[in-house]
């Protein structure tokens, strides 16, 4: 169960640097599986000072759209907003910007597990 502290509105961000790392090779940009990690490291973000002791979240359903493309040298920053807390399940409202423009959004679920199980 979800802390009452833990409620919509909830706002966290991740953001990284477009390097070789994490590119899609074929194309020299950012990749789409990055471009994932960073809005569910945003998602993260928006609760990991609220969950209790023994508690974490895990990602259980991602549904986004990679919109434009990034190039090497890019700042990326993802925003996740907390829309709905259903007992122990949490939705996002997600997207990634490179400067003003959104390169991905969708949504993302996570729940809130006990990590001594």
């Amino acid at each position: 169960m979800a802390s009452p502290r833990i409620a919509p509105g909830l706002k966290g961000q991740r953001q990284t640097l477009v390097c070789e790392h994490n590119v899609a090779s074929h194309v020299s940009k950012f990749s789409t599986p990055s471009m994932i990690g960073l809005m569910e490291g945003a998602s993260i973000e928006a609760v990991r000072d609220l969950l209790e002791e023994g508690q974490t979240s895990v990602g259980y359903e991602v549904n986004v759209r990679h919109i434009a493309p990034a190039d090497i040298g890019a700042t990326i920053i993802a925003h996740a907003e907390l829309m709905e807390v259903d007992r122990n399940r949490m939705l996002f409202n997600v997207a990634a910007f490179d400067g003003e423009t959104k390169i991905g959004e969708g949504t993302h679920r996570r729940a809130i597990i006990n990590t001594s199980r």
